[in-house]
């Protein structure tokens, strides 16, 4: 059922969806979770790979909600939080492909004990801020609005992320 759900989603099978829906499942199975009605269950995602879309149909973790947090470190690495009961848990996949086709190695993240494709640990962390709304500013060189903590002051001007001008030294 998880795998037709994320599939219908994402819009084709994949190895890195198959990645996925295991986490989901083993989110489920470790921690007791449910998918999440607003903010209650919290994903931070450590990739933006095929796998993220079946957290976001499985667990209804989303960008949107502001309970599915993308940090850049290229890892197939998700920690989920329950704002309820405090839970939280770090999966890192383990599983790696070796000389396995393409359509092998998918099944075989299908079908593997999650013990074999994940390593999981409990962390002792708070979960993050709840998603707050911020008054839109408006860039006063391109004139396209950003929220408020989005927006730099460059010569006396309240600028987008687009037109600031970074200022960088040295190497």
């Amino acid at each position: 059922m998880y795998w037709d759900k994320a599939r219908a989603f994402h819009g084709h099978a994949c190895p890195g969806l198959a990645i996925g829906v295991r986490v989901c499942e083993a989110a489920v199975e470790k921690m007791g979770v449910n998918p999440a009605f607003d903010e209650e269950l919290v994903c931070i995602t450590e990739n933006d790979a095929c796998g993220v879309d079946a957290i976001q149909s499985l667990m209804s973790c989303t960008m949107g909600k502001g309970n599915l947090i993308y940090r850049d470190t290229g890892k197939h690495v998700y920690t989920f939080i329950n704002r309820t009961t405090g839970k939280a848990m770090r999966f890192y996949l383990k599983a790696k492909h070796g000389d396995m086709e393409r359509a092998a190695y998918q099944d075989y993240l299908l079908n593997a004990p999650i013990d074999e494709i994940f390593d999981y640990r409990e962390l002792d962390i708070q979960a993050p801020e709840h998603a707050r709304k911020f008054p839109s500013i408006p860039c006063e060189i391109c004139g396209e609005s950003a929220p408020e903590h989005k927006i730099r002051l460059q010569e006396g001007k309240k600028v987008c992320l687009d037109c600031f001008k970074e200022y960088k030294r040295g190497w």
